[in-house]
C-alpha cells in the first residue's frame, strides 16, 4: 500500500511556505494530537527506513504538513533520536508533488545541529535545493549557523557561512546580517567586529547591519567608534541605532552620556520610544537611583510615550535590587490599574528575591496570586519554586506545582523534573516519582538519563522490578541515549572542519 501523504494542489504549494499551520480540512484537536503522538512513537520504535515506511503505511494516517511540523517539533523538544527523525523527514519529502514547509526544514536542521550532525545538515540542504529552493531562507541560515557557532570556532562558523552561500548564492545583505546576528549571540563582539571588517568588501552594509552590530556592544567607547563609522559610510542612524547606544551608556552607568544622546535624538527629530525610556529606567537603577527611575516612568506620557509592561518591569527590578519590595509591589499594582497585566517576568523579579532569602511562604503566596490573575508561570518561575521546595523538603507543594504544570502545560518538564525527582528520591516517595515519570512520558517529554538512573537504583533496592521494567520500556520509546550539552557548557574546537564546511 502506498504511503499515505496529503497531496497539495499546486496553487496551495506556496501558501504552505508562508504559513506554519495551514488547514485545508477540519481536524478535531484531540484526533490531531493522537495522530501526532502515534507517528512520533512509530518513528522512535522503527529499526530501519524500510520498517518506518511499513509502519507509516499501516497507521492509516494521512501525513499532512501540519502533522509533520508537529511531529518534528515534538522530536525537538523531547530530544529524541535525530537520525530517526531524519529518516522520517526524508521519507515524507520524497513523495511526488509533496513539499515540506519552511518550519519543517528549519526544525529538522535544528535537531541535527544540536547533536553535531553537520554532514547530514548539508545533505538535507542540497536535497532541498534540488527540489524546492524557495524553502531555504535567511531564517534557515540563522538556524544552521547558530548550531555551528555553539560548538565550533568563529573560523569554522564563517566557513559554514561560505558553504551556505554556495548553496544559496542569491541571498543578499540579509544573509550577512544573519551571520553577524549569530556571532553577536553566540560569540563575542570582538569576533563579530573582526568578521565584519573581513567581509565588508564583499557586500554593502545597510542600516540593519550596523544596528545588529551596535546592539551587541558592552563597551561604550567601541560602540561610539562604530556609531561614527556608520555615519561616515553614509548610513543615517535611526531610533534603533540611538537606542542601542543609549542602552550601552545605561549599562555602563554613564547616565549623563545617555541623556546627551537623548537630546541628540530630539535634535535629529527622532522621538524617543518606550525602549529608549526603558533603557534609561534600567540605567538609573544600576546607578542606584530607583526613585528617579520611577519618575522617568511617570514622565514618559508627557512626551507622548506610554510605558508598557517591560518599562514597569525595569522600574520594579530597581526596587527589588534595592530590597524595597513595598515600592515594587506598589508599581505592580499601578500596572494593573493602568490596564497592563503583570507577566511572568514581573513575578520572577519577586520570586528571585524570595528565593535568595529562602522564603518559600511568600513565594508560594505569590504563586497563588499569579494563578488567580490568570498568568501562567514560565520555566524560570517553576525553577525558583521547585528548588525552594527541594531545599525545604516540601513534597506536597512540589507535587502541587507539578500537577499544575501537567494540567495547564506551562514550564519545562525536563528541567523541573530533575529537581522534583531528586526531592522525591531523597524522601523515598517512589509511588509519586513513578506517577510523575509516567505523566511526563505521556506528555512526550523524556526524563533525563541521570534522573532515570537514580530512580532505577531505588526501585531495584525496593524490589519494584515490574515497575522498573515498565519505566524502562517507556524510556526506550525515546531511542538510544544521546549526550545533549547545555548551552552554557564549554566546548573545544575539535569538531572536524570537514563536517562543517566540506
Amino acid at each position: 500500500m502506498a504511503l499515505k501523504i496529503f497531496q497539495h494542489q499546486s496553487s496551495l504549494r506556496y501558501v504552505y511556505h508562508y504559513f506554519s499551520h495551514p488547514r485545508s480540512f477540519s481536524i478535531e484537536p484531540s484526533s490531531f494530537n493522537q495522530d501526532v503522538d502515534k507517528i512520533y512513537r512509530i518513528i522512535n520504535d522503527s529499526s530501519s527506513a524500510q520498517n518506518l515506511k511499513k509502519s507509516l503505511n499501516s497507521s492509516g494516517i494521512s501525513l499532512s504538513n501540519e502533522i509533520i511540523d508537529s511531529v518534528l517539533k515534538r522530536v525537538r523538544f523531547s530530544h529524541s533520536n535525530p537520525l530517526k527523525a531524519l529518516e522520517f523527514f526524508n521519507l515524507t519529502g520524497r513523495r511526488k508533488d509533496f513539499y515540506h514547509t519552511q518550519l519543517s526544514l528549519d526544525t529538522m536542521l535544528y535537531i541535527l545541529g544540536r547533536t553535531r550532525k553537520f554532514d547530514q545538515i548539508w545533505e538535507v540542504l542540497s536535497d532541498i535545493k534540488r527540489k524546492d529552493r524557495s524553502l531555504i531562507s535567511h531564517r534557515t541560515l540563522q538556524v544552521v549557523l547558530g548550531r555551528i557557532a555553539k560548538v565550533c570556532s568563529v573560523w569554522q562558523t564563517v566557513e559554514g557561512f561560505k558553504r551556505f552561500r554556495r548553496i544559496a548564492p542569491e541571498l543578499d545583505t540579509q544573509c550577512y546580517n544573519a551571520l553577524f546576528r549569530v556571532l553577536c549571540q553566540e560569540k563575542t563582539m570582538v569576533d563579530a567586529r573582526n568578521v565584519y571588517h573581513s567581509l565588508k568588501s564583499q557586500f554593502k552594509p545597510n542600516l540593519f547591519t550596523y544596528n545588529i552590530l551596535l546592539s551587541g556592544w558592552k563597551s561604550s567607547e567601541e560602540a561610539e567608534g562604530f556609531f561614527e563609522e556608520m555615519k561616515e559610510m553614509g548610513v543615517k542612524p535611526d531610533i534603533v541605532s540611538y537606542n542601542s547606544l543609549i542602552d550601552v551608556y545605561c549599562k555602563s552607568k554613564e547616565i549623563q552620556k545617555a541623556y546627551q544622546m537623548l537630546d541628540k535624538m530630539q535634535e535629529e527629530e527622532i522621538s524617543p520610544d518606550v525602549i529608549t525610556y526603558t533603557s534609561l529606567i534600567g540605567g538609573l537603577g544600576l546607578a542606584g537611583q530607583p526613585d528617579k527611575a520611577r519618575d522617568v516612568l511617570r514622565e514618559m506620557k508627557e512626551h507622548g510615550c506610554y510605558p508598557d509592561a517591560a518599562a514597569y518591569n525595569a522600574a520594579i527590578r530597581n526596587f527589588c535590587i534595592a530590597k524595597r519590595l513595598g515600592n515594587a509591589f506598589e508599581l505592580m499594582n499601578e500596572m494593573v490599574a493602568k490596564g497592563l497585566n503583570p507577566n511572568p517576568t514581573t513575578y520572577n523579579l519577586f520570586f528571585r528575591v524570595f528565593y535568595w532569602s529562602n522564603d518559600l511562604k511568600s513565594s508560594w503566596s505569590l504563586y497563588q496570586n499569579m494563578k488567580a490573575a490568570g498568568c501562567l508561570p514560565n520555566t524560570q518561575s517553576c525553577m525558583f519554586l521547585v528548588r525552594l521546595c527541594k531545599r525545604q523538603e516540601k513534597v506536597e507543594l512540589a507535587l502541587e506545582l507539578w500537577n499544575d504544570m501537567v494540567e495547564k502545560g506551562f514550564g519545562s518538564f525536563i528541567l523541573v523534573s530533575d529537581v522534583l525527582f531528586d526531592l522525591l528520591c531523597d524522601t523515598g516517595k517512589l509511588v509519586e516519582v513513578e506517577k510523575c515519570f509516567l505523566e511526563m512520558v505521556e506528555k512526550g517529554q523524556k526524563p533525563s538519563n541521570v534522573s532515570f538512573k537514580r530512580i532505577k537504583v531505588l526501585m531495584e533496592l525496593a524490589n519494584k522490578h515490574e515497575n522498573l521494567k515498565n519505566l524502562s520500556e517507556k524510556m526506550a520509546v525515546f531511542g538510544p541515549s544521546l549526550i545533549i550539552r547545555r548551552p552554557n557548557e564549554n566546548f573545544d574546537d575539535a569538531t572536524p572542519l570537514r563536517s562543517i564546511a566540506r
